[in-house]
């Protein structure tokens, strides 16, 4: 299976790196002036043959209009358990929602797949 998204290599380079992991990931909502916080979840990765349209499925079922996805791994040791998974992507999202900044620790893709980041909004 060929990689053909920014999301496709970051996911083949992290299980070279790691093997299997846990993935912390959430579904934003993008406009000019803000991003909102809409869905997260968390999912076990066991192989790299996970693509972005597998992703796009994925969220599908979130029930929501989503417009970008940021991804975290879950922790340095790899694959963690279904509780502790639960306990950090709680914490990380409480985290994200006080401060957004957070997005640009993770891996951030539009509904492509593709690679973006956040800007600083400079106020004059």
């Amino acid at each position: 299976m060929s990689a053909e998204t920014d999301f496709d290599d970051w996911l083949i380079a992290t299980y070279r790196e790691m093997g299997s992991f846990t993935m912390l990931f959430v579904l934003v909502g993008i406009t000019e002036t803000k991003v909102d916080l809409l869905r997260s979840a968390y999912l076990h990765v066991i192989g790299d043959e996970l693509r972005w349209p597998e992703m796009e499925r994925v969220f599908a079922g979130s029930g929501v209009e989503w417009s970008g996805a940021v991804f975290f791994r879950a922790g340095i040791e790899g694959l963690v358990a279904d509780g502790e998974a639960k306990s950090r992507l709680a914490a990380l999202v409480r985290k994200m929602n006080e401060d957004r900044t957070i997005i640009r620790e993770g891996e951030f893709f539009n509904r492509d797949g593709l690679k973006l980041r956040l800007e600083e909004q400079h106020r004059h």
